[in-house]
C-alpha cells in the first residue's frame, strides 16, 4: 500500500471511531471515560454476538435440524454468560465449592 491510502484509510477509520462514539460517553464526567466507552464496546459486543447467533439459528431452521439447534441455544447461552457476566461466573463457582469443599 502507498503511504497516501495508508495515510487516508487511518483518517477515515478515526472519523469513523469518532462518529460511532456517542458524545455522551466522551462527556460524561471526565474521570470515567474509558469506563463509558468500556460499557458502549461491551453493549455493541452483545449486539453482535446476538446478531450471529441469531443468523446461524436461521440456518438451522431453515435446514430443520431442531436437535442440533437446540444445543446450538445452549452453548450459544453459556458462552454469552461465561463472556458478558463474568463477575457472576465467579460467584456461582465459589458457590459450587463451598458446597463440594465444605
Amino acid at each position: 500500500m502507498r503511504r497516501e491510502t495508508r495515510f487516508a484509510l487511518l483518517a477515515v477509520l478515526a472519523a469513523v471511531a469518532l462518529l460511532l462514539a456517542p458524545a455522551a460517553a466522551l462527556a460524561a464526567n471526565g474521570n470515567s471515560v474509558a469506563q463509558n466507552l468500556g460499557s458502549l464496546a461491551r453493549e455493541y459486543a452483545g449486539e453482535l454476538y446476538t446478531g450471529i447467533v441469531a443468523i446461524f439459528a436461521l440456518v438451522f431452521l431453515v435446514n430443520r435440524r431442531f436437535t442440533e439447534l437446540l444445543v446450538f441455544f445452549c452453548a450459544a447461552i453459556v458462552v454469552g454468560w461465561l463472556v458478558f457476566a463474568p463477575g457472576q461466573v465467579a460467584d456461582t463457582a465459589k458457590a459450587i465449592a463451598h458446597q463440594v469443599l465444605p
